[in-house]
């Protein structure tokens, strides 16, 4: 009787159900539309910090650059091997710099994957190298960024270093930068080098830890027309070029990835790092990991994802302030005022319906019977509101994620401790990156638990509205039907 009933009104009464289900549909629509655009920002924005941090890496530590001494220079100084003639001498000479940070002992490494909640952590080693080529007569050159003869433009995408003066003798030069990251090849699951893919030759072997190898970025191989199995020259060494790397966010961490040893001898800092990639156990616990690691190991500073994040701005920082303030509380609005009509129209549709309730309870229904009616079709119009929302909903998600808008995110100057904070730019000691920005394309995914989240939402609507309904019907009495008879 009660499903015959229910089919009955329900199909007599389409246009009320319609309107109904309609304003739910709407409000459900619009928090699925919200939710999928918010997790594709939140997608965005980690393929920004991994761009800077590194798949998996919840936080680093390093140690800020000591400030230069008073009345010093930290600027590179070259020396040239001229010959004792007038003639002038085709010469090439480099200097390979730590980049970015004070080091860190090793033991720092250790003693990071020590604490309490910390699942991994590795060491890193952030070189900058300056090469100049050029004619030189007898004399020193000295880099001090003074006006030029020559100069260059430094590899990958950045600026190189400008151009100096020459001491002792006129000359024609170029100066180039870029950057070197040395790895650890025994933990290649933690750090800048996991946000870019192996597109041509291989990554480095675990018993590679003091081979003379390298992966090059794709952006500097095709400037240097560099692919496997050539030969790229860091200070002297040769190293083979075993594979090409494509960073995911379409800039690298660094030009070129050797072992974190043959860094370390290139730059003479023996047992050094400048960065350790911490990766937590719990998401949950990076906050206490923070404060465990800056209280058992001084001088360090720790900066998470949420910290490097602050530092990104750009329309995607932007668009996200605005999808989790005004378009969250936009959606629970409209979902309220969804919830609020449907309960309305559903009690004035009840209100119509007087002379039949009151003629059903002078047959013999109770109260309850009448309501669980009323319930039964509220709830089925929300159910139906609930599939006409997913659907709209699953539609506007589709139209976000064809289009893909283009976002931009600016990275600060000053990446906190992340990676880029020190190689991005090719920029000598104590000189802060450039602002760099990155393009990445808006999508806007549709998890299992926000259609999950629509059905409850369609459930409750359909629940509130019969709440409202039930309310109204079993106020009736069978005298009413008969005042509205007369």
């Amino acid at each position: 009787m009660f499903f015959t009933y229910l089919r009955r009104e329900l199909r007599r009464r389409r246009k009320a159900a319609l309107v109904v289900a309609s304003g739910l549909a709407l409000g459900i629509a619009l928090v699925i539309v919200v939710s999928s655009v918010s997790s594709g920002m939140s997608k965005a924005q980690d393929k920004v910090l991994e761009s800077l941090y590194g798949l998996g890496t919840d936080m680093t530590v390093t140690k800020a650059a000591a400030a230069p001494k008073s009345g010093s220079s930290e600027r590179p100084k070259f020396e040239f091997d001229a010959k004792d003639s007038d003639d002038d001498a085709t010469q090439s000479t480099d200097r390979v710099m730590v980049q970015g940070f004070q080091t860190l002992a090793s033991s720092t490494v250790t003693e990071v994957g020590e604490q309490d909640g910390v699942a991994g952590a590795v060491g890193g080693l952030s070189l900058s190298v300056m090469k100049v080529d050029g004619q030189f007569k007898r004399g020193e050159f000295k880099q001090e960024g003074g006006t030029s003869q020559g100069g260059g433009r430094g590899p990958g995408g950045g600026s190189g270093q400008p151009p100096g003066e020459v001491r002792g003798g006129g000359a024609s030069f170029d100066v180039n930068s870029y950057t070197v990251y040395g790895t650890d090849v025994t933990q290649q699951d933690i750090g800048p080098l996991t946000s870019s893919k192996i597109t041509s030759g291989r990554t480095f072997k675990a018993t590679e830890t003091n081979a003379k190898v390298a992966v090059v970025d794709s952006a500097y191989a095709k400037e240097k027309t560099l692919s496997t199995g050539k030969t790229v020259t860091i200070h002297g060494t040769g190293f083979t070029v075993i594979g090409v790397s494509t960073a995911d966010s379409g800039d690298a961490a660094a030009n070129l990835y050797i072992p974190l040893k043959q860094a370390q001898t290139l730059s003479g800092s023996k047992d050094k790092v400048t960065t350790v990639y911490v990766k937590a156990a719990d998401s949950q616990r990076i906050d206490g990991v923070k404060s465990a690691i800056q209280k058992n190991i001084s001088g360090t500073t720790v900066t998470t994802s949420a910290d490097l994040a602050d530092t990104v701005s750009g329309s995607l920082s932007t668009a996200s302030d605005l999808a989790a303030g005004v378009g969250k509380w936009l959606s629970f609005a409209v979902l309220a005022a969804a919830f609020l009509v449907a309960g309305l129209l559903t009690s004035s549709a009840v209100s119509r319906r007087v002379r039949e309730f009151g003629t059903l309870k002078a047959l013999g229904w109770k109260s309850g019977r009448v309501t669980r009616q009323v319930v039964g079709e509220a709830l089925v119009n929300g159910l139906i509101g609930g599939v006409l929302g997913i659907a709209i909903g699953l539609a506007g998600a589709y139209v976000v994620t064809a289009v893909s808008p283009t976002l931009t995110a600016e990275l600060g100057s000053s990446g906190g401790g992340g990676m880029r904070g020190g190689m991005m730019g090719g920029g000598g000691p104590g000189r802060q990156s450039a602002s760099k920005a990155l393009d990445i394309a808006l999508t806007a995914p549709v998890s299992l638990s926000v259609i999950l989240t629509a059905v409850a939402l369609a459930v409750a609507g359909g629940l509130i509205a019969g709440a409202f309904g039930g309310w109204r019907a079993s106020r009736l009495r069978p005298a009413d039907a008969l005042r509205r008879v007369e």
